[in-house]
């Protein structure tokens, strides 16, 4: 019997490697595969060559496994960068942009995200990018309200007229 094939194998192993790392169910799986290989008498390095981890990946693996059991295996919480604002600042930022920015000494008419992050900075020293304080305005439930434009001296009737739901 022939033996079988992958087209492209360098190009699919990558892929393969990126699909069991989207969830945490596959790392787990990976993880239990890594352990079991070991179980069977393979040594940590051959397992890391064979699965694309290091050796001291799966060495890893397999003292938390023999710590804790299976749980050893499952994904543990991370506590990922530190915040660069505290709860207080998010506090003064969340009553800022409850009011027009020239309440607050800004130049600007409306909120926006190149104007709430030069408002941090000098009210705080901290910089943050513009991109940033978009997401800032999401996670305080900030909604940018736009004055509709008008139509100046026209009618009531005109004005009735250019309104997008004026309900006709």
């Amino acid at each position: 019997m022939r033996p079988l094939t992958i087209g492209e194998s360098e190009k699919m192993i990558l892929v393969l490697q990126q699909e069991i790392q989207r969830s945490e169910e596959s790392r787990y799986d990976h993880r239990l595969h890594g352990v079991l290989l070991v179980a069977q008498g393979m040594t940590c390095p051959e397992v890391a060559g064979l699965l694309g981890d290091s050796p001291r990946t799966v060495e890893y693996w397999v003292h938390h496994f023999q710590h804790q059991g299976l749980a050893g295996l499952q994904e543990r919480p991370r506590s990922g960068r530190p915040a660069r604002l505290s709860a207080p600042q998010l506090a003064a930022i969340n009553r800022a942009l409850r009011r027009i920015p020239s309440d607050s000494g800004m130049t600007a008419n409306l909120w926006d995200g190149k104007t709430l992050s030069a408002w941090i900075e000098k009210q705080f020293q901290v910089q943050l990018g513009t991109r940033q304080c978009q997401r800032l305005f999401r996670h305080l439930d900030f909604r940018l309200r736009k004055p509709r434009p008008q139509i100046a001296g026209a009618s009531k009737t005109q004005k009735q007229n250019f309104k997008k739901n004026s309900g006709s």
